[in-house]
């Protein structure tokens, strides 16, 4: 979807919308469950549950590609990604689902559930889930390694910031055990990163030991987040 702005305002548009989604769509997805299975609230529910469902899934459409621009411009949080492109399918199943129970329930009203106001409602359930697990992926690639790393950081910095090691040191610490890699002059320890790494762990891996200094700069480009990310695990200076 190309027509599809990738910011808005100078801020990116992906997380702006991806709000939509993950209050909007969970919470329409409650609604068509308890209007399925308590029928005191199926008339004041069910059509406001389908509508909901409709800009739900259409947000969680657009979360999905605007994430997916951002991505290509400052990484790819795997496990993020891969449960947006699970909730935008069952987002997709849950309001077409969510349409047909609609019209069976207002061409033949009943107290009791009928079969597809029950699979409606386990597909619910399911976006319920996808829509916690695509949030929490996405906020922890944001935040976890930031605030975990933060305060420990600041001290290593303070202590090892000054010292110099050589390339021979840094060949030593060359597995995902023990990653080192000397990085535009600077020795980082980037073994707690390899599994956080946006881009995959594959990418820090084949740094270790080594200088990433060409793999860094050809895959970041000059973004600042990316270098801001990698003070975090500075030890020193390359002698």
């Amino acid at each position: 979807m190309d027509f599809i702005p990738t910011t808005v305002a100078g801020l990116p548009l992906h997380p702006l919308v991806v709000h939509f989604a993950v209050v909007l769509l969970p919470l329409a997805a409650f609604s068509t469950i308890v209007a399925i299975y308590i029928p005191r609230y199926r008339k004041g529910f069910a059509f406001a549950s389908v509508f909901g469902l409709f800009v739900g899934t259409g947000a969680a459409i657009v979360a999905k590609q605007t994430g997916e621009k951002l991505a290509a411009q400052i990484g790819f949080p795997q496990n993020h990604a891969n449960y947006g492109s699970y909730l935008q399918i069952a987002a997709i199943v849950l309001f077409l689902l969510g349409l047909v129970w609609y019209r069976s329930f207002k061409s033949k009203p009943t107290i009791k559930a009928s079969g597809i106001g029950h699979l409606t409602a386990l597909v619910a359930t399911a976006v319920l889930v996808l829509t916690f697990l695509t949030g929490h992926t996405g906020a922890e690639a944001v935040w976890k390694n930031r605030l975990a790393s933060t305060d420990q950081n600041t001290s290593a910095q303070k202590t090892s910031g000054t010292k110099k090691y050589s390339l021979k040191d840094v060949a030593k610490h060359s597995s995902s055990a023990s990653c080192w890699s000397a990085i535009d002059g600077n020795v980082y320890d980037l073994t707690n990163w390899i599994n956080r790494h946006p881009g995959g762990a594959a990418v820090i891996k084949a740094i270790c030991g080594k200088d990433g200094s060409e793999s860094f700069n050809g895959q970041h480009n000059g973004q600042r987040r990316p270098a801001d990310e990698l003070k975090n695990y500075l030890l020193g200076a390359l002698s």
